[in-house]
Protein backbone atom coordinates (compact mmCIF):
# COMPACT_ATOMS: atom_id res chain seq x y z
CA UNK A 1 0.00 0.00 0.00
CA UNK A 2 1.37 3.65 -1.00
CA UNK A 3 1.07 6.02 1.61
CA UNK A 4 1.46 9.64 0.27
CA UNK A 5 3.65 12.01 2.16
CA UNK A 6 1.84 15.03 3.10
CA UNK A 7 4.24 17.98 2.31
CA UNK A 8 4.92 20.60 4.92
CA UNK A 9 4.70 24.06 4.54
CA UNK A 10 6.36 27.15 5.72
CA UNK A 11 4.76 30.83 5.88
CA UNK A 12 7.16 33.56 5.48
CA UNK A 13 7.15 37.21 5.83
CA UNK A 14 9.08 39.15 3.17
CA UNK A 15 9.98 42.59 3.66
CA UNK A 16 11.47 44.46 0.45
CA UNK A 17 13.15 48.16 0.28
CA UNK A 18 14.81 50.23 -1.41
CA UNK A 19 14.25 52.62 -4.65
CA UNK A 20 11.15 52.74 -6.20
CA UNK A 21 10.95 52.19 -9.43
CA UNK A 22 8.21 50.55 -11.91
CA UNK A 23 8.14 46.88 -12.05
CA UNK A 24 9.58 46.01 -9.24
CA UNK A 25 6.58 44.50 -7.65
CA UNK A 26 5.55 42.77 -10.70
CA UNK A 27 9.41 41.31 -10.82
CA UNK A 28 9.32 39.95 -7.50
CA UNK A 29 5.60 38.66 -7.45
CA UNK A 30 6.40 36.79 -11.09
CA UNK A 31 8.97 34.47 -9.12
CA UNK A 32 5.95 33.84 -6.12
CA UNK A 33 4.00 32.95 -8.87
CA UNK A 34 6.21 30.34 -10.71
CA UNK A 35 6.80 28.85 -7.35
CA UNK A 36 2.74 28.43 -7.05
CA UNK A 37 2.89 30.94 -3.31
CA UNK A 38 0.01 31.34 -1.87
CA UNK A 39 -0.53 35.03 -0.71
CA UNK A 40 -1.92 35.37 2.52
CA UNK A 41 -1.04 39.32 2.81
CA UNK A 42 0.73 41.99 1.35
CA UNK A 43 1.01 45.76 1.48
CA UNK A 44 3.15 48.66 0.04
CA UNK A 45 4.01 52.18 0.31
CA UNK A 46 5.83 54.37 -1.47
CA UNK A 47 7.66 57.64 0.47
CA UNK A 48 9.42 60.17 -2.03
CA UNK A 49 10.20 56.89 -4.14
CA UNK A 50 11.20 54.99 -1.30
CA UNK A 51 9.65 51.21 -1.64
CA UNK A 52 8.56 49.67 1.35
CA UNK A 53 7.07 46.35 0.38
CA UNK A 54 5.95 43.36 2.61
CA UNK A 55 4.22 39.83 1.71
CA UNK A 56 3.56 37.30 3.62
CA UNK A 57 3.05 33.93 1.79
CA UNK A 58 2.45 30.27 2.02
CA UNK A 59 4.69 27.72 0.36
CA UNK A 60 6.04 24.15 0.08
CA UNK A 61 9.14 23.68 2.30
CA UNK A 62 10.45 21.86 -0.52
CA UNK A 63 10.61 24.97 -2.52
CA UNK A 64 11.67 27.51 -0.24
CA UNK A 65 15.27 27.42 -0.17
CA UNK A 66 14.60 27.87 -3.63
CA UNK A 67 12.18 30.32 -3.68
CA UNK A 68 14.23 32.52 -1.36
CA UNK A 69 17.49 32.11 -3.52
CA UNK A 70 15.87 33.33 -6.95
CA UNK A 71 14.23 36.51 -5.01
CA UNK A 72 17.59 37.31 -3.16
CA UNK A 73 19.43 37.15 -7.35
CA UNK A 74 16.40 39.88 -8.65
CA UNK A 75 16.26 42.03 -5.77
CA UNK A 76 19.97 42.65 -6.49
CA UNK A 77 19.32 43.08 -10.25
CA UNK A 78 16.77 45.61 -9.18
CA UNK A 79 18.68 47.36 -6.73
CA UNK A 80 16.99 46.49 -3.56
CA UNK A 81 17.19 44.60 -0.53
CA UNK A 82 15.12 41.76 0.72
CA UNK A 83 14.77 40.33 4.21
CA UNK A 84 13.32 36.58 5.40
CA UNK A 85 11.05 36.42 8.52
CA UNK A 86 9.94 33.08 9.45
CA UNK A 87 6.23 32.90 10.64
CA UNK A 88 4.76 30.07 13.12
CA UNK A 89 1.61 29.27 12.75
CA UNK A 90 0.30 30.34 16.15
CA UNK A 91 1.51 34.16 15.36
CA UNK A 92 -0.70 33.78 12.12
CA UNK A 93 -4.00 32.94 14.14
CA UNK A 94 -3.66 35.84 16.25
CA UNK A 95 -3.09 38.16 13.36
CA UNK A 96 -6.12 36.43 11.30
CA UNK A 97 -8.15 36.59 14.85
CA UNK A 98 -7.23 40.66 15.46
CA UNK A 99 -8.50 40.75 11.63
CA UNK A 100 -11.97 40.49 13.55
CA UNK A 101 -11.17 43.48 16.02
CA UNK A 102 -12.85 46.69 14.97
CA UNK A 103 -10.93 49.17 12.78
CA UNK A 104 -10.93 53.18 13.64
CA UNK A 105 -10.01 55.66 11.41
CA UNK A 106 -7.94 58.58 13.03
CA UNK A 107 -7.86 61.99 10.60
CA UNK A 108 -5.28 64.69 12.17
CA UNK A 109 -5.39 68.14 10.39
CA UNK A 110 -4.40 71.19 10.34
CA UNK A 111 -2.30 74.02 8.38
CA UNK A 112 0.87 72.10 9.84
CA UNK A 113 1.87 68.62 11.27
CA UNK A 114 4.67 68.49 13.85
CA UNK A 115 6.20 65.23 14.89
CA UNK A 116 5.11 65.89 18.83
CA UNK A 117 1.35 65.57 17.27
CA UNK A 118 1.32 61.90 15.99
CA UNK A 119 3.75 61.27 18.42
CA UNK A 120 0.95 61.93 21.42
CA UNK A 121 -1.76 60.75 18.86
CA UNK A 122 0.48 57.12 18.54
CA UNK A 123 1.07 57.01 22.46
CA UNK A 124 -2.64 57.57 22.91
CA UNK A 125 -3.53 54.90 21.05
CA UNK A 126 -1.21 52.83 22.58
CA UNK A 127 -2.49 53.37 25.47
CA UNK A 128 -6.09 52.07 24.68
CA UNK A 129 -4.22 48.45 23.99
CA UNK A 130 -4.44 49.26 19.80
CA UNK A 131 -2.20 48.96 16.91
CA UNK A 132 -1.76 51.38 13.94
CA UNK A 133 -1.95 49.44 10.91
CA UNK A 134 -1.48 52.26 8.15
CA UNK A 135 -1.05 55.52 7.95
CA UNK A 136 -1.41 57.45 4.53
CA UNK A 137 -1.15 61.58 4.07
CA UNK A 138 -4.34 62.87 2.33
CA UNK A 139 -2.70 66.51 1.50
CA UNK A 140 0.29 67.07 -1.09
CA UNK A 141 3.32 67.82 0.02
CA UNK A 142 4.57 70.74 2.36
CA UNK A 143 7.03 73.37 0.81
CA UNK A 144 9.84 73.70 2.23
CA UNK A 145 10.81 77.35 2.86
CA UNK A 146 7.87 79.44 3.49
CA UNK A 147 4.50 79.44 5.45
CA UNK A 148 1.54 79.18 3.19
CA UNK A 149 -0.83 80.72 5.66
CA UNK A 150 -4.26 78.80 4.24
CA UNK A 151 -1.83 75.46 3.46
CA UNK A 152 -2.97 71.98 5.01
CA UNK A 153 -1.84 69.69 6.36
CA UNK A 154 -3.87 65.97 6.61
CA UNK A 155 -2.69 62.40 6.91
CA UNK A 156 -5.32 59.19 8.10
CA UNK A 157 -4.39 56.49 10.40
CA UNK A 158 -6.32 53.67 10.43
CA UNK A 159 -6.19 51.67 13.76
CA UNK A 160 -7.14 48.28 15.01
CA UNK A 161 -8.63 46.85 17.86
CA UNK A 162 -10.79 47.13 20.75
CA UNK A 163 -11.53 50.53 22.22
CA UNK A 164 -11.96 50.43 25.92
CA UNK A 165 -12.73 53.63 26.28
CA UNK A 166 -14.19 56.48 23.77
CA UNK A 167 -14.83 59.16 25.76
CA UNK A 168 -11.78 59.33 27.53
CA UNK A 169 -9.84 58.87 23.30
CA UNK A 170 -11.41 61.62 22.28
CA UNK A 171 -10.97 63.82 25.53
CA UNK A 172 -7.41 63.11 25.27
CA UNK A 173 -7.52 63.98 21.42
CA UNK A 174 -9.13 66.85 22.03
CA UNK A 175 -6.66 67.81 24.34
CA UNK A 176 -3.57 67.06 22.00
CA UNK A 177 -5.74 69.18 19.45
CA UNK A 178 -5.60 72.21 21.44
CA UNK A 179 -2.09 72.33 22.74
CA UNK A 180 -0.96 71.18 19.42
CA UNK A 181 -3.42 73.75 17.12
CA UNK A 182 -4.77 70.83 15.10
CA UNK A 183 -8.06 68.64 14.47
CA UNK A 184 -8.13 65.19 15.65
CA UNK A 185 -11.11 63.50 14.56
CA UNK A 186 -12.22 59.72 16.01
CA UNK A 187 -14.36 57.08 13.59
CA UNK A 188 -15.18 53.81 13.64
CA UNK A 189 -13.98 52.40 9.84
CA UNK A 190 -17.99 51.02 9.40
CA UNK A 191 -19.55 50.41 6.10
CA UNK A 192 -21.71 54.19 6.71
CA UNK A 193 -18.55 56.01 6.81
CA UNK A 194 -17.15 55.06 3.93
CA UNK A 195 -20.82 55.95 2.06
CA UNK A 196 -21.80 58.80 3.14
CA UNK A 197 -24.30 60.82 1.03
CA UNK A 198 -26.07 63.80 2.27
CA UNK A 199 -24.18 66.78 3.82
CA UNK A 200 -26.56 69.37 6.21
CA UNK A 201 -24.97 73.05 6.65
CA UNK A 202 -25.69 75.75 9.22
CA UNK A 203 -25.53 79.25 7.01
CA UNK A 204 -24.36 82.07 9.91
CA UNK A 205 -20.74 81.28 10.73
CA UNK A 206 -20.49 78.43 8.81
CA UNK A 207 -21.11 78.65 5.24
CA UNK A 208 -20.32 82.51 5.49
CA UNK A 209 -18.60 84.37 7.98
CA UNK A 210 -20.72 86.33 9.93
CA UNK A 211 -24.49 86.57 11.22
CA UNK A 212 -26.79 87.69 8.71
CA UNK A 213 -29.08 89.11 11.41
CA UNK A 214 -26.07 91.25 12.97
CA UNK A 215 -25.74 92.68 9.31
CA UNK A 216 -29.80 93.60 8.93
CA UNK A 217 -29.36 95.15 12.45
CA UNK A 218 -26.85 97.28 11.88
CA UNK A 219 -28.12 98.50 8.65
CA UNK A 220 -30.99 99.37 11.01
CA UNK A 221 -29.11 100.92 12.85
CA UNK A 222 -29.83 98.40 16.40
CA UNK A 223 -26.46 96.53 15.50
CA UNK A 224 -25.05 96.58 19.05
CA UNK A 225 -28.41 95.28 20.82
CA UNK A 226 -28.91 92.46 18.13
CA UNK A 227 -25.37 90.86 18.59
CA UNK A 228 -25.55 90.81 22.24
CA UNK A 229 -28.93 88.77 21.89
CA UNK A 230 -27.20 86.89 18.93
CA UNK A 231 -23.52 86.04 20.88
CA UNK A 232 -26.35 84.88 24.33
CA UNK A 233 -27.98 82.17 22.18
CA UNK A 234 -24.89 81.00 20.25
CA UNK A 235 -23.72 79.88 23.60
CA UNK A 236 -26.80 78.38 24.68
CA UNK A 237 -27.70 81.17 27.04
CA UNK A 238 -31.05 81.90 26.36
CA UNK A 239 -33.82 80.18 24.26
CA UNK A 240 -33.33 80.31 20.54
CA UNK A 241 -36.56 81.06 19.44
CA UNK A 242 -37.14 83.34 22.15
CA UNK A 243 -33.99 85.72 20.81
CA UNK A 244 -34.61 85.45 17.35
CA UNK A 245 -38.46 86.94 18.34
CA UNK A 246 -36.15 89.76 19.83
CA UNK A 247 -34.16 90.01 16.99
CA UNK A 248 -36.53 90.26 14.20
CA UNK A 249 -38.86 92.61 15.65
CA UNK A 250 -35.92 95.33 16.22
CA UNK A 251 -35.63 94.86 12.52
CA UNK A 252 -38.77 96.74 11.87
CA UNK A 253 -39.19 99.15 8.89
CA UNK A 254 -35.78 98.17 7.55
CA UNK A 255 -36.44 98.93 3.46
CA UNK A 256 -35.80 95.22 1.64
CA UNK A 257 -33.06 96.15 -0.78
CA UNK A 258 -31.14 95.84 1.58
CA UNK A 259 -31.42 92.01 1.74
CA UNK A 260 -29.87 92.34 -2.04
CA UNK A 261 -26.74 94.13 -1.36
CA UNK A 262 -25.62 92.39 2.16
CA UNK A 263 -26.40 88.98 0.23
CA UNK A 264 -23.90 90.40 -2.92
CA UNK A 265 -21.38 91.08 -0.22
CA UNK A 266 -21.63 88.31 2.17
CA UNK A 267 -17.91 86.98 3.66
CA UNK A 268 -18.11 83.18 2.05
CA UNK A 269 -16.13 80.71 4.56
CA UNK A 270 -12.34 79.78 3.18
CA UNK A 271 -12.97 76.22 1.29
CA UNK A 272 -16.39 76.24 0.19
CA UNK A 273 -15.88 76.72 -2.87
CA UNK A 274 -13.81 73.58 -3.20
CA UNK A 275 -15.85 71.65 -0.90
CA UNK A 276 -19.19 72.10 -2.99
CA UNK A 277 -17.48 71.48 -6.72
CA UNK A 278 -16.01 67.90 -4.38
CA UNK A 279 -19.19 66.53 -2.95
CA UNK A 280 -21.52 67.68 -6.37
CA UNK A 281 -18.77 65.74 -8.66
CA UNK A 282 -18.91 62.56 -6.42
CA UNK A 283 -23.04 63.06 -6.22
CA UNK A 284 -23.58 64.06 -2.00
CA UNK A 285 -26.31 65.76 -2.24
CA UNK A 286 -25.97 68.98 0.42
CA UNK A 287 -28.51 71.15 2.02
CA UNK A 288 -28.52 74.52 4.34
CA UNK A 289 -30.52 74.17 7.48
CA UNK A 290 -30.66 77.48 8.90
CA UNK A 291 -31.96 79.63 12.03
CA UNK A 292 -30.86 82.70 9.16
CA UNK A 293 -33.29 83.24 6.14
CA UNK A 294 -34.11 82.10 3.21
CA UNK A 295 -33.42 85.14 0.83
CA UNK A 296 -29.69 84.47 1.83
CA UNK A 297 -29.65 80.76 2.19
CA UNK A 298 -31.43 80.88 -1.76
CA UNK A 299 -28.35 83.26 -2.66
CA UNK A 300 -25.73 80.37 -1.62
CA UNK A 301 -27.99 77.94 -3.52
CA UNK A 302 -27.79 79.53 -6.76
CA UNK A 303 -24.03 80.42 -6.16
CA UNK A 304 -22.65 76.86 -5.29
CA UNK A 305 -25.54 74.51 -5.94
CA UNK A 306 -26.41 73.44 -2.76
CA UNK A 307 -29.77 71.31 -3.14
CA UNK A 308 -31.80 72.29 -0.38
CA UNK A 309 -32.68 75.48 1.92
CA UNK A 310 -34.53 75.32 5.04
CA UNK A 311 -34.62 78.38 6.90
CA UNK A 312 -36.98 81.33 8.17
CA UNK A 313 -39.05 83.48 6.04
CA UNK A 314 -39.26 87.55 7.03
CA UNK A 315 -42.13 89.14 6.63
CA UNK A 316 -42.99 91.90 4.28
CA UNK A 317 -45.73 94.23 2.99
CA UNK A 318 -45.12 97.14 1.20
CA UNK A 319 -40.83 97.05 -0.13
CA UNK A 320 -40.52 97.29 4.48
CA UNK A 321 -39.40 94.41 6.83
CA UNK A 322 -42.40 94.11 9.64
CA UNK A 323 -40.45 93.07 12.81
CA UNK A 324 -42.04 89.38 12.18
CA UNK A 325 -41.83 86.19 10.53
CA UNK A 326 -43.95 83.48 8.59
CA UNK A 327 -44.42 80.27 9.14
CA UNK A 328 -42.88 78.20 12.06
CA UNK A 329 -38.79 78.94 13.30
CA UNK A 330 -35.91 76.55 12.49
CA UNK A 331 -34.46 75.78 15.68
CA UNK A 332 -32.23 73.02 16.42
CA UNK A 333 -34.96 70.78 16.93
CA UNK A 334 -36.15 71.31 13.77
CA UNK A 335 -33.23 71.24 12.30
CA UNK A 336 -33.13 67.48 13.51
CA UNK A 337 -35.92 67.23 12.11
CA UNK A 338 -35.23 68.60 8.82
CA UNK A 339 -32.09 66.23 8.80
CA UNK A 340 -34.30 63.34 9.34
CA UNK A 341 -36.59 64.12 6.82
CA UNK A 342 -34.14 64.82 4.24
CA UNK A 343 -32.34 61.67 4.76
CA UNK A 344 -35.46 59.86 4.08
CA UNK A 345 -36.34 61.91 0.79
CA UNK A 346 -32.99 60.58 -0.68
CA UNK A 347 -33.26 57.39 0.97
CA UNK A 348 -30.00 57.53 2.99
CA UNK A 349 -29.49 56.00 5.93
CA UNK A 350 -29.35 58.75 9.29
CA UNK A 351 -25.71 56.76 9.94
CA UNK A 352 -24.75 57.80 6.08
CA UNK A 353 -25.56 61.52 6.75
CA UNK A 354 -22.94 64.68 7.92
CA UNK A 355 -24.09 67.99 9.91
CA UNK A 356 -21.81 70.55 9.90
CA UNK A 357 -22.67 74.04 12.51
CA UNK A 358 -20.99 76.34 15.09
CA UNK A 359 -23.77 77.28 17.65
CA UNK A 360 -25.51 75.62 20.31
CA UNK A 361 -28.78 75.81 18.02
CA UNK A 362 -27.04 73.07 15.96
CA UNK A 363 -26.20 70.59 18.83
CA UNK A 364 -29.10 68.35 17.98
CA UNK A 365 -28.72 68.45 14.18
CA UNK A 366 -24.56 67.24 15.09
CA UNK A 367 -26.25 64.56 17.68
CA UNK A 368 -28.30 63.12 14.91
CA UNK A 369 -26.10 62.91 12.04
CA UNK A 370 -24.16 59.77 11.30
CA UNK A 371 -20.69 62.55 11.55
CA UNK A 372 -21.57 65.75 13.49
CA UNK A 373 -18.89 68.52 12.73
CA UNK A 374 -18.52 71.68 15.03
CA UNK A 375 -16.60 74.11 12.84
CA UNK A 376 -14.78 76.97 14.46
CA UNK A 377 -17.58 76.56 17.12
CA UNK A 378 -18.15 77.80 20.59
CA UNK A 379 -16.59 76.25 23.65
CA UNK A 380 -19.30 74.38 24.09
CA UNK A 381 -20.28 73.65 20.89
CA UNK A 382 -16.64 71.86 20.12
CA UNK A 383 -16.81 69.75 23.77
CA UNK A 384 -20.10 68.40 23.02
CA UNK A 385 -19.98 67.87 19.51
CA UNK A 386 -18.29 63.96 18.66
CA UNK A 387 -15.90 65.52 16.12
CA UNK A 388 -14.37 69.53 15.38
CA UNK A 389 -12.90 71.53 12.49
CA UNK A 390 -11.20 74.62 13.88
CA UNK A 391 -8.13 74.83 12.05
CA UNK A 392 -8.30 75.55 8.71
CA UNK A 393 -11.33 75.94 6.41
CA UNK A 394 -14.56 74.15 5.64
CA UNK A 395 -12.82 71.88 3.08
CA UNK A 396 -11.56 70.17 5.58
CA UNK A 397 -14.33 67.99 6.20
CA UNK A 398 -13.42 66.51 2.95
CA UNK A 399 -10.29 64.95 4.92
CA UNK A 400 -12.93 63.52 7.54
CA UNK A 401 -14.64 61.84 4.48
CA UNK A 402 -11.53 60.46 3.29
CA UNK A 403 -10.64 62.41 -0.01
CA UNK A 404 -6.95 63.16 -1.28
CA UNK A 405 -6.23 66.42 -2.49
CA UNK A 406 -4.89 64.66 -5.89
CA UNK A 407 -8.62 63.38 -6.02
CA UNK A 408 -9.95 66.90 -5.39
CA UNK A 409 -7.42 68.32 -8.21
CA UNK A 410 -8.54 65.49 -10.75
CA UNK A 411 -12.22 66.53 -10.70
CA UNK A 412 -11.20 70.05 -11.55
CA UNK A 413 -10.67 68.58 -15.23
CA UNK A 414 -13.63 66.33 -15.45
Amino acid sequence: MNIKKQRSVELILINISGNDRPGVTASLSEILARYDATILDIGQADIHHSLALGILIKTDSEVSGDLMKDLLFKAYELGVKVRFSPVNESDYGEWVEKQGKDRWIITILGRRLTARVIADVSRAVAEQGMNIDGIKRLTGRMPLHGEDPLGKSCVQVSVRGFLKDQTAMQQRFMQIANEQETDISLQEDTMYRRSRRLVCFDMDSTLIRTEVIDELADRAGVGEEVRAITESAMRGEIDFCESFKRRVALLKGLDESVMRDIAENLPITEGVDRMMAALKRTGYKTAILSGGFTYFGNYLKQRFGFDYVYANELEIVDGKLTGRYLGDIVDGRRKAELLKLLAQVENVNIKQTIAVGDGANDLPMLATAGLGIAFHAKPKVKATADQSLSTIGLDGILYFIGFKDNQITDMKGE
